[in-house]
């Protein structure tokens, strides 16, 4: 890092580089973060007063701490501020989290939600299966549940202000980033994308050609009007919503080539309509924020990298490590391409238990994050306890920061943030010196007990005067 900040003075690298530079180093330099918790206001956990209290709270080991009891099924950030983080749990409870809701001066974070919304008439019934901010607006967000349901939700006062229903489970939805069309793409057990229009309140049409339930849809940050999804029969298929056919064809595993077409990229090129992206469902399906490149996941446990223009498999291999076998969307993490050096990208795998960290093109592992808590949760939902398998369901990137957030099925939300080797160095010193103040005070207890045992020695021995 030295060496950025002396070619910077020197003029020979730009800004820019310099804070790629140091975004990167910090990107590196995740780690859990035990010092930021999450705990719901139903944990009924009491609040600890005083400072011996606090340090047994925040033993892991000592406390069962969580935001969703049943457990957390979704994470979203709005992306203008980062601010606000929503949640969604699988008792169908929502929570609003401000994020900037802290004491500065504070080693120690604990979240409590700013507002929230349980089961009622107008909320959902079941669990939720996915949450998003408006594109545009993060004063509204959307939701989609197992209750067949797609809501709309003011943020301020998280009143729902218009409800569809699909008529099956919605897995996930999605809204693009840069259309003028409000169109919803939501993948639900019909073997259709449904598309909602928020303008009208209807449903608009539906693109048929997935031959089973749809898990994952994703729309163009480039092109506002191509949506890309997965499905359970292994296919992902493009789409261009003006064409009658919809269809612009599907992703195969095997071509390593892709339709080329006149420019070289796709244009006038006959449209494929047979091949697999995965040997299993696909149930993550991702867009770089420059468009340029789809990942998918599925449960064949393999990740794949697409060139959007061509279609072509990039090739990238991640090694036998990924785990993939819930039938719910699990989608990898892109980290914003600002944040990385240039030609690079890095993504985040929810993996099980653990978030695996990897070069993009190169499939390199760079970094496991291992998460603490048990293997199997106690989840606690309307129907009473039950056990499920600790995992890792949903991912959210903090806007305008370097960091991370996790959803997990014990019902736990988990901080990741940068921890570099002069910040470590500070806190052993700090420990260095809270251990030395320990020995010093104990030493002193050590002195005063041993001086009041002289003392009631002396005032109990019996005295005769002669």
């Amino acid at each position: 890092m030295i060496s950025f900040l002396l070619n910077r003075s020197l003029g020979t690298i730009s800004p820019e580089n310099l804070q790629r530079a140091q975004t990167a180093r910090l990107l590196h330099a995740i780690q859990p973060a035990p010092s930021v918790r999450f705990r719901s206001n139903d944990a009924r956990i009491p609040i600890p007063s005083t400072q011996e209290e606090q340090d047994v709270s925040w033993d892991d080991s000592a406390v069962d701490l969580w935001a969703h009891k049943a457990g957390v099924n979704s994470l979203t950030i709005d992306r203008f501020e980062g601010r606000y983080l929503l949640s969604g749990g699988a008792d169908s409870s929502i929570l609003l989290w401000d994020l900037e809701d802290v004491d500065d001066t504070a080693k120690r974070c604990e979240h409590q939600p700013a507002a929230a919304v349980y089961k009622s008439s107008s909320a959902h019934k079941f669990g939720i299966t996915h949450l998003s901010f408006y594109p545009f607006d993060s004063l509204a967000f959307l939701s989609s549940s197992y209750d067949h349901s797609l809501k709309i939700y003011a943020t301020e006062t998280l009143t729902p202000s218009a409800s569809f229903d699909l008529g099956s489970v919605i897995y996930s939805h999605t809204l693009s980033p840069i259309a003028s069309h409000l169109l919803v793409a939501c993948a639900t057990q019909h073997p259709a994308v449904r598309l909602v229009d928020l303008r009208t309140g209807a449903s608009a049409h539906s693109l048929a050609g997935h031959q089973g339930a749809v898990l994952s849809v994703a729309w163009s940050p480039r092109e506002e009007y191509i949506l890309a999804s997965g499905g359970v029969d292994g296919t992902v298929r493009l789409w261009d919503i003006r064409r009658s056919a919809g269809s612009l064809g599907v992703l195969d595993l095997e071509d390593s080539v892709g339709i080329t077409g006149e420019d070289g990229l796709g244009k006038g090129a006959r449209q494929r309509e047979r091949g697999k992206a995965h040997v299993g469902a696909v149930n993550g399906v991702v867009w770089t924020d420059s468009g340029d490149y789809i990942v998918t996941a599925g449960h064949d446990e393999r990740v794949r990298v697409w060139d959007a223009a061509t279609g072509a498999n990039a090739l990238a291999h991640f090694g036998p490590i990924i785990k993939n076998t819930n039938l719910s969307t699990l989608l990898p993490l892109i980290a914003p391409s600002i944040v990385v050096p240039l030609g690079k990208q890095i993504m985040f795998f929810p993996n099980g238990k653990e978030i695996l960290v990897f070069d993009l093109f190169q499939g390199t592992l760079l970094k496991r994050l291992r998460a603490t808590g048990v293997a199997v949760a106690q989840a606690r939902g309307s129907a009473g306890q039950r056990n499920i398998k600790n995992r890792v369901t949903s991912l959210a990137w903090r806007a305008g920061h370097i960091e991370l957030y996790s959803a997990h099925s014990d019902g736990v939300i988990r901080a990741w943030m940068p921890r570099t080797r002069e910040e470590a160095g500070i806190d052993e010193d700090d420990e260095i010196n809270a251990d030395n103040e320990d020995m010093e005070a104990e030493s002193k207890k050590r002195k005063r007990k041993a001086l009041e045992d002289v003392y009631q020695d002396l005032t109990k021995r019996k005295i005769t005067f002669r």
